[in-house]
């Protein structure tokens, strides 16, 4: 009869489980590192979608229309309130002010 050790049949260690055995500061450490890689892709996104952005406002204006559209920046204010609570409209505003400027 084969039996095998519970550590060989149990599942891979999720990252609370691992930070839950690792000293505080290597679980802070590792932390910090994962933060500075998801700012890094953040502040890649923010500057891709003003590129995109650019775009769009240049577009509007060479066709005739206003640089801004209100409406759709009230959707846009929505979606990340709906997505994050009331913290999300001020992060939305921002977003805003930074792909079109201020108005």
């Amino acid at each position: 009869m084969t039996t095998t050790s519970p550590a060989a049949t149990a599942a891979p260690e999720t990252p609370e489980a691992t930070a839950a055995t690792a000293a505080p500061e290597e679980t802070i450490a590792g932390a910090r590192e994962r933060i500075d890689v998801l700012d890094d892709r953040i502040i890649g996104l923010i500057q891709e979608r003003m590129a995109v952005s650019a775009v769009v406002q240049q577009t509007r204006i060479a066709s005739g229309g206003r640089r801004v559209h209100l409406s759709r920046e009230m959707e846009i204010l929505g979606r990340y309130r709906e997505a994050l609570g009331r913290p999300g409209t001020p992060l939305a505003m921002t977003l805003l002010e930074l792909c079109r400027g201020r108005i």
